[in-house]
């Protein structure tokens, strides 16, 4: 900074001070006059000294608006504040950044266009770019800014940051040195840094990057595979990573110490009196007991159940402690859980954010937690669970905010779904030929949790339609009411169908996820073109009216809509024809699901999932063949033709084989759901469908099928794509190697 001409004028006339008269400036542009003087201090009447001077300088410098100032004063005491500002910044470009990188790359850079140019923001930018590479395996990187005056003006600067993110680090050998009780393949799940596999550039493989931030962790990740199966005494050593730069390639070495095992000798739980806990009976339903080999992921299971226990008498801020005695001459140890609950806990304000749509009432219709409840664990995880049933949120978090040690605010933090599409879609099936889809749909209407559908479908068989209004809590109620107007024309292989009907279904939640129904539907159906075999066993060409009711009863844990992790969805229904009308049957269906993430045992998304259905109809008077049980198609037997796997029978006339419809059925399906692309929520499924149906019995008619497929979650809904091949298809079978549907839950 620049002081000289004020301080030799002060110095030739002998004066410590003068008093200001005037403030004027020169190449200011950014801050007004009137800004800067209040910034510098300096006022006009005030004695100008060299102390405030300095002073004032500073305080302008700190604005970070300038690259020098100096200050000119005249015999009279008017100052002239000369300024020089930083250019001002135009425009930042990247180059040298791949695509997928380039949002990542944008965020990390501080200086944005309007700001002033400054070179401490440029390094610090420059140092957060190569920690991101870094980050990602990649070493070396190199970033170089190039400064570019706009058209001749120095005032503002085109930047262009030319980014080489340099190479990635690749992990050929990973040693455990000292140990015998795993090897490499024992840890490897485990660990995030992992030596280079053959073909490591495949999907699935693993391709030897280092990982720097994950470094660290991977002792401890080493360290409790040995404490989950009893080497309390084990100890893992900073990773030493020996890099060659020249290639970039490393070993990575872990000196490893084992010791012995430990058994478990005795367990117990000190907790206070006014919990209340049956330590005894606790202690019979752990996983970890006298006797067993120590294991540490069981201890943790035990504490999280004795942390959960506690939490839901109100205990919302427990700590629960292992105290562990060890004792090397048996290599045993004793296990105490120490229990601090704490104060019970009471909930103050619930408060809800991220519904910029869905109505605040809707959100709260579903907490089981609300203002001035005693804190339970249970309710608020199935709170949790019940809002990612809904379909109306990607993500749902609620967290708990200590207010004092007796109360605490809940933040429910949701983030909207589209619910709501208008799609439409011209696609071709090997089974159905072209087909023709357009809908307007939506779960959450207006935010309100109302459910419509608008929807058309047409294909070489089909042609159907359907608008429906579904209520699921009126007045917030636990009751739902719902209505649905269709009409369906089918050429089916064996029959033509035209049907149009109209059902209405009140419903009722009898506890947190167990639901009450009870449907009514009135149809007309008109079955045409059967052949003559149809005829000659007893199934009748013409119209028929359905009336019918149905009770039915359905299960739902699942902690999402569309891609269940955990939990069970289950119904149960008896239809009942004969409510006036043409047809009299029974039909009873039960489906069952099941499914199981494996994140929490083997730190990767994979997903079990278990389906299963059973069908049964009794003749009371008349089943039409509309109404009869088929399987074969996306809905439970892949492989097939939809509705072809069923008893059928032989016209002698041409050959030809049709399908007569079954009375009773089961199909299950087993299926590995895996992630393909996690930031578009793409997933890849492996199955195997095994189906069953008769007249009789099941074991009449028996096939399967298996196959992969793509499961992806987008803006107009699931969507799935199923690639199948039937594992035992008989000569009179028709197979389907392909199919896809959008708007089922996977």
């Amino acid at each position: 900074m620049k002081k000289s001409l004020f301080l030799l004028f002060l110095a030739i006339n002998g004066l410590n001070a003068q008093t200001i008269r005037s403030i004027n400036y020169k190449g200011l542009i950014h801050l007004s006059p009137e800004v800067a003087t209040q910034i510098m201090g300096l006022k006009v009447g005030q004695e100008l000294t060299p102390k405030a001077s300095d002073k004032a300088i500073m305080n302008l410098f700190k604005q970070n608006y300038f690259d020098d100032i100096f200050i000119e004063t005249d015999d009279n005491g008017n100052l002239l504040i000369n300024v020089k500002e930083k250019p001002s910044v135009a425009r930042v470009d990247l180059k040298g950044v791949v695509t997928n990188d380039k949002t990542a790359i944008e965020s990390l850079i501080s200086i944005k266009p309007g700001n002033m140019y400054d070179e401490l923001t440029i390094e610090k930018t420059k140092e957060r770019i190569r920690q991101y590479y870094e980050s990602k395996g990649y070493f070396d990187t190199v970033v170089d800014v190039q400064k570019q005056p706009v058209a001749d003006n120095d005032s503002s600067l085109f930047i262009t940051m030319n980014i080489n993110r340099g190479e990635n680090m690749i992990i050929k050998d990973v040693n455990l040195v000292g140990a015998e009780k795993f090897d490499y393949d024992d840890i490897e799940p485990l660990v995030a840094n992992k030596s280079r596999e053959f073909m490591g550039w495949m999907w699935g493989r693993n391709d030897g990057k280092v990982k720097l931030f994950e470094l660290p962790n991977d002792p401890a990740r080493i360290q409790d595979k040995y404490f989950q199966k009893g080497y309390l005494d084990a100890t893992v050593s900073e990773p030493y990573l020996n890099a060659s730069f020249d290639n970039y390639t490393a070993d990575l070495t872990y000196y490893v110490y084992e010791g012995e095992p430990y058994d478990v000798a005795k367990v117990g739980i000190n907790a206070p009196q006014e919990l209340e806990l049956d330590t005894e009976e606790l202690l019979k339903d752990f996983k970890l007991e006298s006797g067993d080999r120590m294991n540490s992921a069981r201890l943790r299971q035990d504490m999280k159940k004795l942390d959960d226990l506690v939490a839901n008498k109100g205990y919302a801020f427990v700590k629960v402690y292992p105290k562990t005695q060890k004792y090397d001459e048996n290599k045993t140890v004793d296990i105490e859980y120490e229990i601090e609950p704490g104060e019970q806990v009471y909930i103050r304000n619930v408060q809800i954010s991220g519904n910029d749509r869905t109505v605040d009432r809707v959100v709260r219709r579903e907490l089981y937690l609300t203002e001035g409840n005693l804190y339970n664990r249970t309710d608020l995880e199935d709170s949790k669970d019940a809002l990612k049933r809904t379909s109306y949120f990607d993500e749902v978090e609620i967290k708990e905010e200590r207010i004092d040690k007796n109360t605490v605010d809940l933040k429910v933090e949701v983030k909207e779904a589209s619910t709501g599409s208008i799609s439409g879609g011209i696609g071709y099936g090997s089974s159905d030929g072209l087909l023709l889809n357009a809908s307007l749909s939506d779960t959450n209407i207006f935010g309100s949790g109302l459910q419509g559908t608008i929807s058309v479908d047409k294909s070489d068989d089909e042609l159907a339609g359907q608008i429906s209004l579904t209520n699921p809590r009126i007045f917030d109620s636990e009751y739902s009411l719902g209505g649905t107007l269709y009409a369906n024309d089918y050429d089916w292989d064996s029959y033509d169908e035209k049907s149009y009907g109209f059902s209405t279904t009140l419903g009722r939640k009898l506890t947190r996820n167990l639901s009450a129904s009870l449907t009514y539907v009135i149809e007309q159906s008109e079955i045409e073109g059967l052949s003559n075999a149809l005829k000659a066993i007893g199934y009748k060409e013409g119209k028929n009216i359905k009336s019918s009711v149905i009770p039915a009863v359905s299960y739902n844990s699942t902690d999402d809509y569309y891609l269940p992790r955990r939990g069970i969805l289950a119904s149960t229904s008896l239809e009942f024809a004969g409510v006036g009308g043409d047809e009299k049957f029974l039909k009873s269906r039960t489906n069952f699901n099941y499914y199981l993430g494996l994140r929490d045992y083997i730190d990767y998304d994979l997903i079990l999932r278990y389906k299963s259905s059973f069908g049964k109809i009794w003749d009371r008077g008349y089943i039409p063949i509309n109404e009869r049980l088929y399987l074969g198609g996306i809905r439970n037997l892949r492989g097939y033709e939809s509705r072809t796997v069923s008893p059928k029978v032989q016209y002698s006339g041409n050959g030809t084989w049709y399908e007569t419809g079954g009375e009773i059925s089961f199909n299950n399906s087993f299926e590995l759901s895996f992630p393909i692309i996690d930031r578009v929520k793409m997933r890849g499924v492996l199955f195997y469908d095994y189906g069953m149906i008769g007249n009789k019995s099941l074991s009449e008619i028996k096939r399967s099928s298996a196959g992969i497929g793509i499961e992806w979650v987008t803006p107009i809904g699931p969507l799935q794509l199923i690639f199948a091949k039937a594992l035992d298809a008989k000569d009179n079978d028709d197979t389907n190697t392909f199919e896809f549907t959008i708007g089922r839950r996977f």
